[in-house]
């Protein structure tokens, strides 16, 4: 299978750098998977589990919330505005978050602090999905 490289770089610091087979993530439009030789492509990146495939056939998910996507000349770069791999999310963390976004829900008054207790809610489960097993 033919490899290409992957930069993943967040506020945090530098993710990942290295070759891949495959980046899949959700965009802003839609799921989408990246290979080896795709067409020069920038799209803005939604909230969801991103999956990377290595070259030995290993896939390691991260969560991936918001920022940009390019692949330009067989080179691609990921610029998240946050991003954990699913062995460093903390789950206890992310449980806390849900709830407290849940309780946010049910007591706001205002339709804006709703709608941004209903992101925290959904940044929190995607941490969830992505630490399972």
């Amino acid at each position: 299978m033919a490899m290409f490289p992957l930069e993943i770089v967040s506020m945090d610091g530098e993710k990942f750098n290295g070759e891949v087979e495959r980046l899949s993530l959700r965009s802003i439009t839609g799921d989408l998977a990246i290979m080896a030789h795709h067409i020069n492509y920038c799209t803005a990146v939604g909230m969801g589990t991103a999956k990377v495939i290595l070259p030995d056939g290993t896939e390691k998910k991260g969560a991936c919330i918001g920022g940009m996507l390019s692949m330009m000349d067989n080179h691609c770069r990921l610029i998240p505005t946050t991003f954990e791999w699913s062995d460093e999310i903390d789950v206890e963390r992310a449980e806390r978050a849900k709830a407290k976004a849940e309780k946010r829900i049910e007591e706001e008054s205002s339709e804006e602090a709703r709608v941004r207790a209903q992101a925290k809610l959904y940044r929190a489960l995607i941490r969830l999905q992505t630490a399972e097993k």
